[in-house]
């Protein structure tokens, strides 16, 4: 059994559709799999129905950026209700936040002389209903001509303390946590090695209903895993695990690289099944 549970497609930041990811999934022996987009879950349908005819079972899923302290907390909610209105409203506003963050750094780059188009994101997001963010930036940086790639773009330009960087406006964890608890979802910390959040702030997120943590990630090594691993089972977590794959040209990942263990799934799955 292959399990990857931290996918992206065209409907935030990654770079396959959902047609397209589910090949990929075919193709590299993976029986389930989650599409985690920023912010809204406009292709967990398409990947559901695609899936399907491949015998891959996919799950709902979805990566929501919650704020705390002026930066990203990446949370990841799992078997919700898709429909569920409490989360759509909520949805709706995280992307209207993303709009006018991303208006704010085209200003700002513009100040610096290097004007961009993001109308066609923009149409996107309020057509379609998805998520924009600062790879759409770096995008429009490279069709304008700014920068080569997303990587430079990010390093020069858009990542945190460089020029054309803006803080992102956000709710905090905690509402996250209850948003997916209210759809009838379980939530996971994403890639815990890379946010670098306390343990003592893990710890009070997992009083305060956070299910479980995402030990298994392509930015964790041995050590890092074995870490969050120790710490999930010391709080009594569950954990979860994928690739966080976008189809990024410069990446070697692939759909599947990263798995959670069959094990794992299962402790996920007994626990979705009986509502956390």
């Amino acid at each position: 059994m292959s399990v990857d549970l931290h996918l992206h497609t065209i409907a935030s930041d990654g770079r396959s559709t959902a047609f397209e990811l589910v090949e990929l999934a075919a193709a590299a022996g993976v029986s389930v799999m989650a599409v985690t987009d920023h912010d809204t879950v406009a292709s967990c349908r398409d990947v559901a129905d695609a899936a399907r005819g491949h015998g891959i079972e996919a799950i709902a899923g979805i990566e929501i950026t919650a704020v705390e302290e002026g930066r990203d907390v990446h949370m990841l909610g799992y078997f919700f209700d898709v429909a569920d209105a409490g989360l759509r409203d909520f949805l709706v506003g995280q992307r209207e936040l993303r709009v006018a963050r991303l208006t704010r750094v085209a200003a700002r780059l513009a100040e610096l002389g290097m004007p961009v188009d993001l109308r066609p994101f923009m149409t996107a997001a309020a057509t379609r209903g998805q998520s924009v963010g600062r790879p759409q930036v770096a995008d429009a940086m490279i069709a304008a001509g700014h920068v080569k790639g997303r990587r430079e773009a990010f390093e020069r330009w858009l990542g945190a303390g460089r020029p054309g960087f803006v803080e992102r406006d956000g709710a905090p964890p905690e509402r996250v946590i209850d948003i997916v608890h209210t759809a009838g979802g379980l939530i996971s910390l994403a890639h815990p090695g890379r946010t670098r959040l306390e343990d003592d702030r893990i710890r009070r997120l997992v009083a305060d209903g956070l299910d479980a943590l995402e030990v298994y990630h392509s930015d964790h090594d041995a050590d890092t895993v074995a870490r969050y691993a120790a710490l999930a089972d010391q709080l009594g977590a569950l954990r979860t695990g994928g690739t966080d794959f976008h189809a990024d040209p410069t990446d070697a990942l692939t759909v599947g690289t990263v798995t959670l263990p069959p094990d794992q799934w299962d402790r996920l799955r007994r626990a979705a099944q009986r509502g956390h």
